[in-house]
Order: structure tokens, then sequence, then C-alpha cells
């Protein structure tokens, strides 16, 4: 498979041969919802707690004695049972990131390659950068490639290098919605919420050296 290389203009300046082997296999939505489940569950923040008997305030006297009152036995006012009493088994602080098998996350990547190549929303420049660190050069750099921003759920571009221009980074901050991200930091769940995905040569094939 070959698809068309184009410059910051959206002129046609050659080509780019795709491995069959990254970029022609089966979409597995599988994989992608694997890897996507386990980025979404690293970013979350774990930071939830509830405060055992040995947290909340109280005495720790017993407040009668053990037998002979007629009343249940009790230890202190902080046991669980009681109103404003410790919570038994609640949540406490915690990391939920885990991780899956280096083939499942290339399988993954592969597959989110493959399927944003077949929707037609992959577009292949042969370099990404911007003379000045300017916002209105960015966008309108983005806009001849047919790139918008203003996304807020999901980003309207993903824009991958092998090395980011530190100028085009810096001018893509204020722009909604758009990314740029190296190509050895890629996952599929960057390129699925991604609505169109601007790659440049030198990361097509860094990323068929890394999945093939």
């Amino acid at each position: 498979m070959t698809v068309d290389v184009v410059n910051a203009e959206n002129k046609k300046v050659g080509s780019v041969d795709l491995s069959d082997e990254v970029f022609g296999g089966r979409v597995k939505t599988d994989l992608i919802h694997e890897s996507v489940v386990r980025a979404n569950a690293a970013e979350r923040r774990g930071t939830h707690a509830t405060k055992t008997r040995a947290m909340v305030s109280g005495s720790g006297r017993k407040p009668w004695r053990q037998k002979g009152t007629g009343r249940a036995r009790v230890g202190e006012i902080r046991n669980p049972l009681w109103r404003k009493g410790g919570t038994v088994f609640g949540p406490q602080p915690r990391s939920y990131e885990y991780h899956l098998p280096k083939k499942v996350e290339k399988g993954a990547l592969r597959a989110a390659l493959t399927q944003k190549l077949r929707d037609g929303s992959v577009t292949v420049v042969d370099a990404l950068s911007v003379g000045e660190i300017k916002t209105k050069a960015a966008a309108e750099m983005l806009k001849r490639l047919g790139v918008e921003g203003g996304a807020k759920r999901a980003s309207s571009a993903l824009l991958v290098d092998v090395k980011p221009d530190d100028k085009l980074s810096l001018s893509l901050r204020n722009i909604e919605g758009v990314r740029i991200l190296a190509s050895n930091r890629v996952s599929a769940r960057d390129i699925v919420n991604a609505r169109r995905l601007v790659l440049t040569q030198a990361a097509i094939e860094k990323l068929q050296e890394a999945l093939g």
C-alpha cells in the first residue's frame, strides 16, 4: 500500500510505502478496548478515602462494663456499628495502574492505525515545523492540511513526529483539541480519540520499525 506525502502547503511531494503487517491487518477492536481501558485506569487519581475506627474522633474508653447492664457489649464509641463510627473495608488511596503484555499494546496500536487509515483520516507530511513560536502560524498550517481545532471531548487532530518541533509544540498550546506527540509515546487511545491523524514520513518509518 502506498500513500501520498504532502508538504506544509498540502501539495504532494512524494509517496511512502506502508507495511501490510502494520497497516494491512485485521482491526482487532478487542485489543484497542483493552489498551484504552488500561490508559484510562492509569490516569485515575485514586485519592478516595474513608476513615477507619482508628481515624475517627472519639474516645477509646469502654462506655460501660462488659456484663451486668443488660445492654449490648461495646468496646468504644468509634466502632463501625455506631453512628459517626469508623468505616469497615472502605476505599483507601490506591493506584489503578496496571500493565498489559507488550504484544497486546503493539497489536492495539497497529489496529488503531489501520482503522484510521481505512477511514481516510490519515495525512502524511514530509515535516512538521513552524518558523516562529506563533499560534497563528500553526493554525494556518493546520488549516491548509485540513485540520481544525475546537473539539471539547475528543481531539480534533493528533500530530505525530519522531521528535516534535519545540516551536510547533509551543505554538499549538493555545489551539484546543490539537496535540503533538513523539512516535515512541503515542498509544492506541491517542489515535482513536483523534478525528484526524497527521504523521510525518519519519514517524511512519519509526512506527513500522517498532510494530513490524
